[in-house]
């Protein structure tokens, strides 16, 4: 590289502007947490049912889970820089909407729309990081501090949610996101640079129709199969689900410019690290679903006791994910994410370790491991997939990481979650002396064994715990053990594909195909990338 290739170095403008795009991370942070926190408050304000109170929580996913595809390549088009403000706009006014909801369904209709606006703030911050930061070292470090926003969130947002509960309605808790909002609209005009595929074509309204019929029918059937079992409308919109998404596939590989390049795919750094995230989201996001469950239901912990117990994992990852880039300066991205995840494997063995009497330590101790160790993965391998893309197709490649997340935890649930009840179902042992109703709700699940404790004298109430603890806890243990094997797997994959990929700011090897293939994804001109991308 010569000197007049070196990328120009990002100046306080740009960092600025990065405050200003992190503002948009930790607002969507802040709204799926603070709903959790919401939920009783608001059901019994406005009267909401069961199915109503489910339709509130998944409303937000489904609508994020089908517009994501669409959103990064409409950012390429149009700008993302103006998918962004349309997008934050779209995200403060639905935010007021919720707030404010009179009845459930104009609730569920406000997160609905929050969805939609939610969908264009990740694929288009992350994208106009990836042309704002041309120096690869910059570049990453401010994707893990994007990154880390996330989990920043997720700390602050409970605290926050929490402290507003207790002294306003539930609605203010979805005003968190405005103010940030609102900051975003006026900053960002004035510090981030528009960027856009100069050569786009036209927005396909067919790929646009048919990504949403692939997309929302698959996740509502994945989640409604884990929710109430092999039932026939999940079942049948799952079918339809995958049937468009065929058809999708199909018409994106005969347009010249689709709305999801499927050539990406042909890239083994992005392909590799892409896959590597979905199945980190789908084991430890599951597991992650048992661990709070034991807090609560086993070892007795309130809601906020159980959140509390997060905290420490939550801040290991935020500083997991800005350390990573820096270490990436000195040693190869790929052994760095190779080594977390054997860390992450550390973790989750720890978790195999716990019982029905061991208390919840073992889990945060397991949790917090498992967070550090994923860091880098998170980190690295989102600036990974982000830079092996053409910068025209940012937007595009900035969707796939968070399409990856959405799709990972359902299916994690469907599939590791799955196998955790069907343990749970085998090793319960219902005393004898409970009436047949409450065996049968014992039997489904923990939750329902607690329940059923409650209606039958106190001392075989306190058996049937005990062994519903015992039967959950080793269904924990077992879900840990397959996350676990299946991790150590995606380590070495890792370790061997993404072995050739240099440290950050380093010319690629000539190594042979697979690692000039490999590293001059990572470690290519990023001056062009910058240029090409910026207007």
């Amino acid at each position: 590289m010569t000197a007049d290739d070196t990328p120009r170095k990002a100046g306080p403008r740009e960092w600025i502007g990065l405050g200003a795009l992190a503002l948009a991370t930790l607002a969507v942070s802040f709204d799926v947490f603070v709903l959790l926190l919401a939920l009783p408050h608001l059901s019994t304000s406005l009267g909401a049912g069961a199915t109503q109170q489910l339709w509130i929580v998944d409303i937000y996913g489904f609508m994020v889970g089908g517009f994501l595809i669409t959103a990064g390549s409409l950012g390429d088009r149009i700008g993302r820089r103006r998918l962004l403000l349309i997008g934050a706009a779209g995200f403060g006014i639905a935010s007021v909407l919720s707030a404010y909801a009179t009845d459930p369904v104009m609730l569920i209709a406000a997160r609905a729309l929050l969805g939609v606006a939610g969908a264009t703030l990740a694929p288009s911050t992350l994208a106009l990081i990836s042309t704002m930061f041309g120096d690869d070292r910059q570049r990453a470090l401010a994707i893990g501090i994007w990154a880390g926003c996330f989990t920043a969130g997720a700390i602050i947002g409970p605290v926050a949610g929490a402290v507003l509960l207790e002294s306003f309605w539930w609605g203010s808790v979805f005003l968190l996101a405005v103010p940030a909002m609102a900051l975003l609209l006026l900053v960002v005009p004035f510090v981030v640079p528009e960027s856009r595929n100069p050569d786009a074509g036209r927005l396909d309204l067919a790929s646009v129709a048919l990504s949403l019929a692939a997309v929302l029918p698959a996740v509502y059937g994945i989640k409604e199969l884990v929710r109430y079992g092999w039932r026939p409308l999940p079942l049948v919109a799952l079918v339809v689900g995958l049937a468009f998404g065929a058809v999708f596939v199909r018409r994106q590989r005969r347009l010249a410019d689709p709305l999801l390049d499927l050539r990406l795919f042909a890239n083994p750094t992005l392909t590799v690290t892409l896959v590597a995230a979905l199945l980190y989201t789908m084991l430890t996001g599951t597991t992650l679903v048992f661990v709070t469950q034991y807090f609560q239901s086993v070892d007795g912990l309130s809601p906020l006791q159980s959140a509390l117990g997060l905290i420490p994992g939550m801040a290991v990852s935020t500083v997991s994910m800005l350390v990573a880039p820096i270490l990436a300066r000195r040693f190869r991205p790929g052994h760095l994410i190779a080594g977390g995840l054997a860390v992450v494997v550390a973790g989750l063995l720890i978790l195999t370790q716990a019982d029905a009497a061991s208390g919840s330590a073992p889990l945060v101790t397991g949790f917090a491991v498992w967070c550090l160790g994923g860091g880098p993965l998170l980190a690295l391998g989102t600036h990974l997939i982000v830079g092996a893309a053409p910068p025209e197709k940012a937007g595009s490649a900035s969707s796939l990481t968070q399409v990856s997340s959405e799709f990972g935890y359902s299916l994690g649930i469907a599939t590791v979650g799955t196998l955790g009840v069907a343990v749970y179902r085998a090793q319960i042992e219902v005393p004898g002396a409970v009436p047949p109703a409450a065996a049968t709700a014992a039997r489904e699940n923990i939750d329902g064994a607690v329940a059923a404790a409650g209606r039958v004298p106190a001392e075989l109430g306190e058996q049937l715990l005990a062994a519903a603890r015992d039967a959950f806890t080793t269904s924990l243990n077992s879900v840990a053990a397959v996350s676990a094997a299946v991790m150590a797997v995606v380590t070495v994959v890792a370790l061997v594909r993404l072995r050739h990929t240099p440290p950050l700011g380093a010319q690629p090897e000539a190594a042979g195909p697979d690692a000039a293939g490999t590293a001059g994804d990572t470690a290519d001109g990023s001056a062009e990338k910058a240029a090409a991308g910026q207007v």
